[in-house]
């Protein structure tokens, strides 16, 4: 019913369970049911396509969209959800299949393993959902990722043996790989390769923006239109590898990095003296401070206004009648953006590290400390590292060490951050390259 869910699609889950009278991340049941009723609709959508051969664009855009949308720290507006669906009724209608109302909690219901698995499918097409969306945004598609949207939402609604179930998963991990790949073009061909570059944890004195999510073409725009109006423009979270992006950072007033990891939002955002930006993901309710929150893409919060077609007019609007910071504030510097093609143009330094002794071992941290206070394996694991290693890192994990000063090796910094979670394409090919010189 409305007033009771069934949510266990993320780590923060209530005491390990799942959550099922309220999200931990905000999530009200009726919204949870609007979700899975939407991812219904997919599946429908997807399972007509799937009889035809056919994998028209524009559906393939829903899809993606449609997944993206039911993540966990999206979105969160009843209207917009509806809206959504009704647009994938529309398509479903308008290529033949009808729209029926059914209970979406099959979607949870049997035995044990079985709904383990389908979900494991399910929330791994979620994911995918994310990079295809930013990859398509910037003009990028495979056919491949495109057909698999469809075929693995149909598989959704089928029977399988536990076996069957394995082999598909398998057989969508290499699909989300390729997809993955998609991304990395995508965004090295709009932004360039990524550069290391020091990023200040410091404030200048003036009116500001901080942008969060993953967007980069949003944060383009944004930074677009506020060329030459004296207004400051800091990442946030996942946007702090903008800063190592050639064609981004050409613009001087990309002003540095605020504020920690996405779960801390709550207690440092009060503070920001300007207006906040939140593209496609991360977003926790906006308590108190909300009249400076916007959003855009697929994120959506009750009462914040929704910014389409890259116009953020209103954002700049608010950003000019808040006061801004009232002086310069020096920081220290962190380093971003050691993209997969500065890591092979430094292989030859870490092979003659490696040959001279210097360099024992590369440790990836690819995983993230959880919200919870004593949850810190890796800040421990990090700041364990021994002298002659090196720390590869990716992802909001890092926003626990990343401002230690692990020393270098070399020439070569101990810590190299790659980049956000839909960078690890690029650590990837980074092992796989260092793998085949030794």
């Amino acid at each position: 019913s409305m007033s009771d869910m069934f949510c266990f699609q993320c780590q923060q889950t209530a005491g390990g369970s799942g959550c099922i009278r309220t999200g931990v991340c905000g999530k009200q049941p009726t919204t949870a049911h609007l979700q899975d009723i939407l991812v219904c609709r997919l599946i429908r959508l997807a399972e007509v396509c799937e009889q035809k051969s056919e994998h028209p664009r524009e559906v393939t855009q829903l899809l993606a969209d449609g997944l993206f949308t039911t993540l966990t720290n999206v979105n969160f507006d009843d209207g917009a959800i509806r809206a959504f669906t009704v647009r994938v009724e529309d398509a479903l209608r308008s290529h033949g299949g009808d729209v029926r109302e059914e209970d979406p909690s099959w979607l949870w219901r049997g035995e044990t393993d079985l709904v383990s698995l389908r979900s494991t499918l399910l929330f791994g097409l979620k994911g995918m959902a994310a990079y295809a969306h930013h990859a398509m945004r910037l003009g990028c598609e495979d056919e491949t990722v495109s057909a698999w949207f469809c075929k693995g939402l149909s598989a959704l609604a089928q029977e399988h043996s536990v076996a069957e179930w394995l082999a598909l998963i398998t057989e969508f991990g290499e699909v989300n790989f390729k997809c993955m790949a998609l991304l990395d073009r995508a965004n090295t061909s709009a932004f360039g390769d990524p550069v290391p570059t020091p990023v200040s944890l410091g404030r200048r004195k003036g009116k500001a923006i901080l942008v969060s999510g993953h967007d980069l073409l949003d944060l383009l725009a944004l930074l677009e239109q506020t060329e030459g109006t004296g207004i400051n423009v800091y990442t946030h979270g996942e946007m702090l590898p903008a800063h190592g992006y050639p064609r981004l950072k050409a613009f001087g007033h990309l002003a540095g990095h605020y504020g920690t990891a996405w779960q801390n939002q709550q207690k440092e955002l009060p503070d920001f003296p300007g207006a906040v930006l939140f593209t496609t993901n991360c977003i926790q309710n906006p308590r108190g401070y909300g009249d400076k929150v916007f959003t855009s893409g697929n994120v959506g919060w009750p009462g914040c206004t929704h910014c389409t077609g890259r116009d953020f007019a209103p954002v700049i609007a608010r950003a000019l009648e808040l006061p801004g910071f009232a002086e310069d504030k020096l920081g220290k510097d962190i380093l971003t953006g050691f993209g997969r093609r500065t890591m092979l143009n430094a292989a030859p330094k870490v092979l003659e590290a490696v040959a001279q002794g210097k360099l024992r071992h590369i440790f990836l941290v690819g995983g993230c400390d959880g919200a919870r206070p004593g949850r810190n394996y890796y800040t421990e694991f990090v700041r364990n590292t021994p002298s002659d290693t090196v720390v590869l890192t990716l992802a909001c994990g890092k926003y626990r060490f990343n401002d230690l000063d692990l020393g270098e090796i070399g020439g070569l910094p101990r810590l190299m951050d790659m980049g956000q979670c839909n960078d690890a394409y690029s650590a990837i090919q980074v092992a796989v390259a260092l793998a085949r010189a030794f």
